[in-house]
């Protein structure tokens, strides 16, 4: 495990991210990691990053799915904060 974090938000959201490294990449990366990070509201996902096997490193902002250029954790935390807070501030 390289990093997890689990928050409850003031209004009742759940805001999650785990991130692990795996023994090799899983196509069609190519870093050594999975991650899976969310932000919920009312068992709704309302901001997701994720890697999946043979769809690759993606994002779900606002019920759209977009790629998303993995660099390192730290940026991946960053950008997913950034979209947490992007969309809580939109409400």
């Amino acid at each position: 495990m390289v990093t997890r974090f689990k928050d409850v938000t003031p209004e009742g959201g759940v805001i999650e991210l785990v991130v692990w490294r795996v023994p090799e990449p899983a196509p069609p990366a190519t870093h050594g990691c999975k991650y899976r990070a969310a932000y919920a509201v009312g068992g709704v996902r309302v901001v997701g990053f994720d890697h999946e096997r043979g769809k690759g490193d993606h994002c779900h902002i606002a019920g759209r799915e977009r790629p998303y250029a993995f660099t390192t954790v730290a940026r991946l935390v960053e950008d997913f904060i950034a979209a947490v807070d992007a969309v809580r501030s939109a409400t």
